[in-house]
């Protein structure tokens, strides 16, 4: 895995070269110099041995100089060679001096002439090859200026050089060697430093790293390692900080009602909760970066996004999503600057509900100024036809006030209607429940009842009164219980009946249930039965004196007492009004 490394073999390599260029120089300045000193040594040796033969050389006759030349040369193991003052060589060891030229243009004789000695490296003419030279001159039978010069051939200097340049690269091969371990040893570890600081650095972001970077050494890499180590302690709180922030945000826009949708700027999916999820008819996870239009096929959302990314501005509107059938939402698109990248977000709040209360509100207001409209005007009507001179109508007067004092009696049912539904209503606690007697109370709905019943002909009948108590308040449920009664007896048919249970369901509920025979209920109307002020037949219902409310205050009390109540009919066939309640 080491020599993988890039940087490894960048530290090797370069450490390679640097001792390989060293190791080059160095040998070629010491094989230079070990040559020069070589050559020296060998000038000096030559010095030293021809300073001992021109003594000998001073006495020696001259038919007999040749034969010296070659002993001396022997015994010196060089090329002895005596020349005179003129250049004319006298004698030579290894050669014929009839046929050598004269020798007084050599450098190392003109040298000699000038210092007494020269020396001279050169080929010799002669011999055919490289000689060192060394010239001395000496007085030879009593005339001074001849020169006795020694050589040697180079070949053994240059032996001498070979060998020890031999020793010079063996010796820079096995500091080479050991500074090539050196440097491997040394490469690796910086490489593990390294390594060591990239995956630490690598695990800062994704939390690979649990402890702490150890710096093992006080140099760049142990200062780098204890930055990195404090900026890591700063990072990771800087993330448990993000983190915690954005888990909070997650939870906060999952759990939301309102349905968040995040886009970015090619209308990417980039975030949406489960209530956006459950708007648009999507079950489970979204992917990321979803095209939006896969999602949502709805024109007028797709428009408010685009158009809030194109101008950077917020907007809101109110939309019916193709998806959410008979759902009305609004919703609020504005940009999200706070990202790198242009994107935008929309939050869509279910506001069906609200508009169903505007709308029964709305509803309730004219149905209320409707119904106090008619005795209101009936009143005003006929107070002024008395003023104006009605009153001493004696025929008439009476039944005059009478007609007030019935629209009088009809607003004043009216109000009493609204106060119990506003009471109702109210979210206020009820008042401390008591345990309720069923048929107790139907009974005093009977008597209530009871001659409105025989004036219009109706018959009341208690079939099935099965003895059962429930918890809430007596009042109330007596005027839920005479209210089913009585519209069953109002809106019946002369000779009509009305039949009423009590029976036990199960361990615990309580099922009353009141049947009329009356003209029934058409089947568009049986949802908004239970609507304040809501009238199938209306002209019947303000000739029976009837509010309009009466159904809407049992529904109240009923629920009020933790029960429910419902509805079945058939027009013309009569009607059943069920009410289940808790036992006590």
């Amino acid at each position: 895995m080491t020599l993988r490394s890039p940087i490894f073999r960048k530290l090797l390599w370069s450490a390679f070269l640097l001792i390989a260029a060293t190791l080059v120089v160095l040998d070629f300045y010491l094989t230079r110099y070990m040559a020069q000193r070589q050559r020296e040594n060998v000038e000096q040796r030559l010095a030293a041995q021809a300073r001992l033969l021109t003594y000998e050389a001073a006495g020696v006759p001259r038919p007999i100089l040749e034969p010296w030349a070659r002993d001396a040369g022997a015994r010196a193991e060089t090329r002895v060679t005596v020349i005179d003052p003129a250049g004319m060589v006298l004698a030579d060891s290894q050669h014929d001096p009839e046929t050598m030229e004269n020798h007084a243009s050599r450098p190392e004789i003109q040298a000699a002439h000038r210092g007494g000695q020269g020396a001279a490296i050169r080929h010799s003419a002669t011999l055919g090859r490289d000689l060192c030279y060394l010239a001395m001159t000496f007085a030879y039978d009593g005339k001074p200026g001849h020169i006795l010069r020694l050589a040697v051939p180079l070949e053994d200097v240059d032996a001498a050089i070979a060998a020890v340049r031999w020793r010079i690269l063996g010796a820079s091969l096995a500091a080479a060697l050991v500074a090539l371990i050196v440097a491997y040893f040394f490469s690796r570890s910086m490489t593990r430093r390294i390594s060591r600081l990239r995956a630490f650095a690598e695990g800062l972001v994704d939390a690979r790293i649990s402890g702490g970077l150890v710096a093992d050494a006080e140099d760049e890499l142990g200062a780098l390692a204890r930055s990195l180590d404090r900026m890591a302690t700063q990072l990771r709180e800087l993330v448990d900080r993000l983190s915690l922030e954005s888990a909070r945000r997650e939870a906060i826009l999952a759990s939301m009602v309102e349905g968040v949708l995040a886009v970015d700027n090619e209308l990417r999916v980039t975030f949406c909760n489960q209530s956006f999820a459950r708007v648009v008819g999507v079950s489970g996870e979204i992917p990321q970066r979803l095209p939006l239009l896969e999602l949502v096929r709805d024109p007028e959302l797709l428009d408010m996004l685009t158009h809030v990314l194109v101008s950077g501005q917020s907007i809101k509107r109110r939309l019916e999503l193709a998806s959410a059938v008979g759902r009305t939402f609004e919703v609020q698109a504005a940009p999200l600057s706070a990202s790198s990248h242009r994107g935008a977000i929309a939050i869509l709040y279910d506001i069906t509900d609200l508009e169903r209360l505007e709308r029964v509100r709305k509803d309730f207001v004219a149905n209320v100024s409707h119904e106090l409209r008619t005795p209101l005007t009936a009143i005003r009507g006929y107070a002024e036809t008395l003023l104006e001179g009605a009153l001493e109508d004696q025929e008439n007067n009476r039944r005059f006030l009478e007609i007030i004092k019935a629209h009088a009696i009809r607003l004043n049912n009216i109000a009493s209607d609204l106060l119990i539904l506003s009471e109702l209503e109210s979210g206020k606690p009820p008042a401390e429940p008591e345990r309720v007697s069923v048929r107790g109370a139907l009974e005093t709905a009977f008597h209530t009842v009871e001659s409105e019943a025989k004036l219009r002909g109706v018959a009341v009948h208690g079939d099935k009164l099965e003895d059962a108590e429930v918890t809430g308040d007596k009042v109330r449920l007596e005027q839920a219980l005479i209210n089913l009664l009585d519209n069953a007896v109002k809106f019946n048919r002369p000779g009509g009946e009305v039949h009423v249970d009590v029976v036990r369901v199960g361990d615990d509920q309580v099922r009353i249930a009141v049947t009329d025979s009356g003209i029934g209920i058409p089947s568009e109307d049986l949802s908004r039965i239970f609507e304040r002020f809501y009238r199938v037949d209306k002209a019947r219902s303000r000739e029976m004196g009837g509010t309009g409310l009466g159904l809407s205050i049992v529904k109240h009390v009923v629920e009020r007492m933790g029960g429910s109540v419902t509805a079945e009919s058939q027009l013309g066939r009569g009607s059943t009004f069920t009410v289940l309640l808790p036992r006590a």
